[in-house]
């Protein structure tokens, strides 16, 4: 059963092949080149890329008074989060500016439909005929036009022995997500007090439908700060009028993995956080997840205030696996520039499939981006899923290969809610459902270590993951990455004597190890005087705390 599945295909007639970012029009036999000369009628309006050479400032003291006014007028929240973890020079840069509007009226000009602006890559989307194009193309102020990218999402499977399971036995506070939780010790960092709260997340799909009663709890309503479809340009992200009844259908089960709450039945990774959703990929056409409603998601995000952005789609037939460096697709140079500004983004590796050859890959971008987590998909006893794709990524040299995907959580029978009952519960596979799961983690580790940045994070996350503890490095055969993660472990991996997370091992910490003397509890509950993590609390965790004695490092 297959989540992320893009099979791309070659749907627009003038594309300029798999990797090109090549400027239109600058060959005379050309793709526009035959598509103009084609009988009338012959050449329908497709949507392209129309990248420009700057942003309109004569001068360059206009352009940087221009991006120091930002300050005043940008998202007080986002601003903050680009102080605390922004890797780039400064609060803004030009990358921050508005597409110039003069340039945009003189696209429009040529009779070609604009879609959506991005700032970050200074370009629009636009919808033009081929002779359209080409006129874009000769403008002076453009650098280049290129067809928008496009694959097919493929919906997965919902197992009808899931559909009514309303109840869960045995009295548990989460009720059908008990196992997928305590699999990767998210239920353990809930019990420390750590649920996502005060963290603010951005859902990049399908759609959302939000009337499951895990959505509504009473007193615990799912927390929705800011929304925005981008197929219909509007703040709906629930179907709409002229919607297919399965639009919402992926977004929604992302959603319920990591949002729903309803004790005793399903209970998600990160029920306390706040959400911003995107409606980005239009099932209604056989040709859907389009990257230019993606990348506008992303800056939508960031510039609502969100710490991190998540997505289960992916990008691939217009790319070779040698694109896949981080640097090339569209979707990942959009990734690449959220993490800049201090935003943690999460991805699914896909459902390509994988093989035991390391110099082989099955990735889909934006799962090459060079500081998002990708995820791929275990069982319920972290075996690999048949469906993950393998890395690595490409790169210049074997040496210079990165690891993905980098983790991994459950993507088989992942349990969340159903989008044909808003009783009932239903179990998901693909690495669709282990991404969210993970993202569901980063947003408590977020809630716990609000200062860490990317690369912090992503540290302790892979550095306590099951194969690197268990091998001391990842997946030779980057299938597993660095494996099952752990999320408790993960947010005490800096100090793991300072049991309250208070930044110091003092006294308290003390008390609380000798209270939790003898074997831990429950494996969803946090056993913080456990400071070497065997399992118990005895004579060696007091021998590791009094060796940490004082301020965390």
């Amino acid at each position: 059963m297959r989540f992320v599945h893009p099979l791309m295909t070659g749907v627009l007639g003038l594309a300029l092949g798999a990797s090109g970012l090549l400027a239109m029009g600058s060959r005379p036999d050309g793709p526009l080149a035959r598509a103009e000369a084609k009988p009338a009628g012959e050449s329908a309006p497709s949507k392209f890329w129309v990248f420009f050479r700057d942003k309109g400032h004569v001068h360059d003291s206009s352009q940087r008074r221009a991006v120091e006014d930002l300050a005043a007028t940008y998202n007080s929240r986002a601003t903050g989060r680009r102080a605390l973890r922004r890797t780039r020079p400064g609060l803004f840069d030009a990358d921050d500016l508005p597409v110039h509007d003069a340039y945009v009226r003189a696209v429009v000009a040529t009779g070609a439909t604009k879609h959506i602006e991005s700032r970050w890559l200074n370009a629009i989307s636009a919808f033009a005929d081929a002779r359209q194009a080409r006129r874009i193309a000769a403008l002076p102020f453009v650098a280049s036009v290129e067809p928008v990218r496009k694959g097919r999402l493929i919906e997965p499977n919902e197992p009808r022995d899931a559909i009514g399971r309303e109840k869960i036995g045995g009295g548990s506070f989460y009720g059908a997500s008990l196992d997928q939780l305590i699999q990767i010790n998210v239920a353990a960092l809930h019990d420390a007090g750590f649920t996502g709260a005060g963290v603010v997340l951005g859902v990049l799909d399908t759609g959302f439908k939000r009337t499951h009663e895990a959505f509504n709890e009473p007193g615990h309503t799912l927390n929705v700060i800011a929304e925005w479809d981008f197929i219909n340009n509007d703040g709906n992200t629930a179907n709409e009028a002229g919607d297919p009844a399965t639009q919402h259908n992926h977004g929604t089960w992302i959603l319920g993995t990591m949002g729903a709450y309803q004790p005793g039945t399903l209970v998600g990774a990160a029920y306390d956080a706040s959400y911003i959703l995107c409606k980005t990929e239009d099932v209604s056409q056989e040709v859907i997840a389009e990257e230019d409603n993606y990348v506008a998601g992303l800056e939508f995000i960031e510039a609502s205030g969100g710490d991190i952005a998540t997505s289960s789609l992916g990008y691939i037939d217009w790319y070779t696996q040698e694109d896949l460096d981080g640097l090339t697709a569209i979707t990942t140079r959009a990734v690449n520039i959220a993490i800049s500004n201090g935003v943690f983004c999460c991805t699914a590796a896909g459902n390509e499939g994988h093989d035991d050859d390391p110099d082989i890959a099955h990735l889909i971008a934006p799962a090459d981006a060079f500081g998002v987590i990708t995820c791929g998909a275990a069982n319920s006893t972290g075996t690999i899923a048949s469906f993950s794709s393998d890395g690595p990524t490409a790169a210049p040299s074997p040496e210079d290969r990165r690891v993905k995907p980098e983790v991994l959580a459950r993507g088989v029978s992942t349990q969340t809610v159903s989008v044909t009952s808003d009783t009932a519960i239903s179990g998901i596979s693909g690495t669709s459902l282990s991404t969210p799961l993970v993202t569901g983690a980063v947003a408590c580790l977020l809630q716990a270590h609000p200062a860490w940045t990317v690369g912090e994070l992503r540290t302790h996350l892979f550095q306590t993951a099951s194969d690197y503890l268990a091998n001391g490095m990842p997946d030779p055969l980057f299938i597993r990455g660095y494996g099952m993660i752990n999320g408790y472990r993960a947010a005490r991996r800096p100090c793991p004597a300072d049991s309250d997370f208070s930044g110091d091992v003092n006294v308290a910490d003390l008390l609380d190890l000798l209270a939790a003397w003898g074997a831990c509890g429950a494996p969803e509950t946090a056993c913080g005087g456990d400071v070497d993590f065997s399992g118990d609390v005895n004579v060696s965790d007091v021998l590791d705390l009094l060796a940490g004695w004082g301020p965390c490092p």
